[in-house]
């Protein structure tokens, strides 16, 4: 029988202890192919939920049928062995005709320095000219900002045919949140052809990587960016974004983008809340000017579009942009490269705030 190989993962083993543990895999099966992984991003907004203990699927049962959670049924709880959804990785052995060996392919499979997959299994072949550090944002980061430039498109137009500048071309855009998918979806929104986009943050270094990236900052570390933006962007009686990307997971900060908005706008929300949002007032701004506030999931693209967008056409098109502008990104996204050995305390200065990051790597090789 061949031999079978180890695989190291980063996980979290209780809240507040980040860990790294190791099992073998199986030797290949017929029509798998097997990758080792050379990069892995890490998602602060969504992997420190973990490390803190507020992620909804610890606590809770998601059940699928009814599409809800089930707050009498237990959660996931600890430890949690897998996290992470932006790999990228060398395809070192194949056994079926979907992938060659020696390709360089993006995958969601979380922090391990290997993976084997059956061919079904969603993978996306990059670009030779694609810089592999980038290539972490293709399968599900690029994706989850793609998917809201086409949930504002179909808010726009309704029409599945429609290209994602739709919702953005020749529009005043707000992005709310300077982390990486509000940066991503910022400059994205740019290149569409968007009038102006500006980012709200309270972090200095956060909008000036969002300046050297060509979008407006704006401070908004006393709460008052909308009343920037609205004296900025005047139209009539009308001043205002005419839609905001809200990529921020606080209450306050949904509530600052209906602020932003003029009359009859939409906030195109991709934050993840993990508290209450006692600081949202429905009965004022988004009552009173007609406003509208649309999730965009990336496990769902806007309904009527299944037959021509999918998650595979998604990340087509984050290659595409990765390629045009991948040079900008790498020089101010990507702040950290870490081996996997120096992972665990790196993500627990991240939760201490004892350091900050914008875009942190892990180097699965070392």
């Amino acid at each position: 029988m061949p031999d079978r190989r180890e695989i190291r993962c980063l996980g979290f083993e209780a809240p507040g202890r980040p860990y790294i543990w190791s099992y073998l895999e199986e030797p290949l099966a017929e029509d798998w192919f097997q990758v080792e992984t050379t990069y892995s991003g890490f998602s602060a907004g969504t992997e420190l939920t973990f490390l803190k203990g507020t992620n909804p699927m610890l606590h809770a049962a998601w059940d699928g049928r009814l599409g809800t959670f089930d707050q009498a049924a237990e959660g996931v709880g600890y430890p949690v062995p897998f996290v992470g959804y932006m790999e990228v990785g060398v395809v070192a052995e194949s056994r079926t005709e979907a992938v060659e060996t020696g390709s360089t392919v993006a995958m969601t499979y979380g922090h391990k320095t290997g993976h084997a997959a059956p061919a079904a299994e969603e993978f996306t072949v990059l670009d030779d000219a694609l810089d592999p550090l980038l290539g972490i944002y293709v399968a599900q980061m690029g994706p989850i900002c793609a998917n809201a430039l086409l949930h504002a498109a179909a808010e726009s137009n309704g029409n599945a045919e429609t290209s994602l500048a739709g919702g953005v071309e020749g529009r005043r855009v707000l992005v709310t949140g300077a982390g990486v998918v509000g940066l991503l979806t910022g400059l994205w929104a740019k290149r569409l052809g968007a009038e102006a986009v500006a980012v709200a943050d309270a972090t200095p270094a956060r909008l000036a990587v969002a300046e050297a990236l060509g979008l407006l900052p704006l401070d908004d570390a006393a709460g008052n960016a909308w009343l920037t933006l609205k004296e900025t962007w005047q139209d009539g009686d009308e001043p205002g974004a005419d839609i905001a990307f809200q990529c921020r997971g606080q209450a306050a900060a949904l509530g600052s983008a209906l602020r932003s908005l003029r009359p009859q706008g939409t906030v195109i929300d991709l934050a993840f809340y993990q508290g209450g949002a006692e600081g949202l007032r429905l009965g004022e701004e988004f009552h009173h000017n007609g406003l509208s506030i649309r999730c965009a999931q990336i496990s769902r693209v806007p309904r009527g579009f299944e037959s021509l967008w999918d998650r595979r056409r998604l990340a087509a098109e984050t290659m595409d942009f990765l390629l045009s502008d991948g040079d900008l990104l790498r020089k101010h996204l990507i702040t950290d490269v870490v081996p996997l050995d120096d992972a665990p305390e790196f993500v627990r200065d991240l939760g201490e705030r004892r350091r900050h990051t914008i875009q942190a790597v892990f180097d699965m090789r070392s």
